[in-house]
């Protein structure tokens, strides 16, 4: 074992390169946990930019875990096209009523500048301050849904289906104009201080659309989108399945692709060795009610499948760490890396 421990971020970029580091390198992606470190309610936590960082840096410090997490909420980013958040006392803010009514609306669309979002602004303003407080010894993650992701909450799901299938011209318009925001905000937080951005992308999992749709749409959008990002990116199915599709993932040029927990950790790194790195898959919902004894157990199975050869984040498998999972299990999630994550060869 190496007798200088390696800094976060030299521990990241070695499992990137396919190497082994000192130890697992593992994200604990944070969001409304950071209201408790304040004892304040979740929507009040992420009105106040300044409050977030703070609590992203008092979280890195009481678990040890290997980044800085500036995003706060998906529908933020439909807060900037005129939509609404709704907040809850225990649980992730979720989007409010859908914008697009009517698809002949979409050809009027247009995408918001991301300076002029108040939303949006106080993310940047976090991860400056994080960016300040890190400097080049913890990476900070930064989050944009994806343009084949958002219409989502644009339009709801029923809707945007039809469109995928009914509609293909309108489709195409939509993705442009989503794309010209995706690239725009997740330049913004690289500009602002992130290391790297996470690309939220569910819709293209094969949970949801099959592969063979995957490939005609999906994956065109996020190849192109992702072309245009100034920096590194890993792509996140938010507990959706990736192995039927990871050899196209591959081809989009991202860095990292996020398992699901339905899916087996060891056959998803023996696809991607060499190629491209693995995130995942503890289950944050079930983590809510793990013992200690269950969480050392997950941790070291997750360490087991994967770790070898680098190329590999322990992390959950959604995206974010739910707010009802008590400290006390976030904390053995610590320990336990630290007790079953370091490499023989350091």
């Amino acid at each position: 074992m190496s007798t200088e421990e390696m800094s976060s971020m030299e521990r990241v970029l070695t499992t990137l390169d396919h190497r082994e580091p000192d130890i697992v390198p593992y994200f604990l992606l944070l969001t409304t946990q950071g209201a408790k470190e304040f004892d304040v309610s979740i929507e009040k936590y992420f009105s106040d930019p300044e409050m977030v960082a703070s609590a992203q840096i008092s979280m890195q410090k009481k678990y040890g875990h290997d980044c800085y997490y500036s995003f706060y909420y998906a529908s933020l980013e439909l807060e900037s096209w005129g939509g609404n958040t709704v907040f809850y006392p225990d649980a992730s803010p979720n989007c409010g009523l859908p914008l697009i009514h009517d698809i002949n609306d979409i050809s009027s669309l247009e995408a918001p500048d991301v300076y002029e979002s108040p939303g949006l602004q106080k993310v940047l303003k976090t991860t400056s301050i994080l960016k300040e407080h890190a400097g080049t010894d913890i990476p900070i993650i930064g989050v944009v849904m994806s343009p084949f992701a958002l219409p989502s909450m644009q339009m709801g799901m029923d809707h945007y289906f039809d469109l995928i299938y009914e509609d293909p011209d309108i489709f195409e318009e939509l993705m442009d104009i989503n794309k010209q925001f995706c690239i725009q905000w997740a330049n913004a937080q690289l500009e602002a201080g992130a290391t790297a951005i996470c690309y939220f992308d569910p819709i293209s999992s094969s949970t949801i659309i099959p592969p063979e749709l995957y490939r005609k749409t999906g994956f065109k959008v996020a190849k192109s989108t992702l072309h245009g990002i100034k920096g590194p990116t890993a792509t996140h199915m938010a507990s959706g399945r990736c192995l039927p599709i990871i050899k196209d993932i591959i081809k989009t040029g991202t860095s990292i692709v996020c398992t699901s927990v339905l899916e087996d950790l060891a056959e998803v790194k023996k696809e991607c060795y060499g190629k491209i790195s693995v995130l995942g898959n503890l289950n944050g919902i079930k983590m809510r009610h793990w013992s200690l004894e269950d969480t050392e157990s997950k941790v070291k199975e997750a360490i087991d499948k994967a770790a070898s050869g680098g190329g590999y984040i322990l992390s959950d498998n959604h995206g974010e760490i739910p707010y009802t999972v008590p400290s006390s299990v976030i904390n053995e999630i610590s320990r336990s890396v630290r007790k079953w994550g370091y490499y023989r060869s350091n």
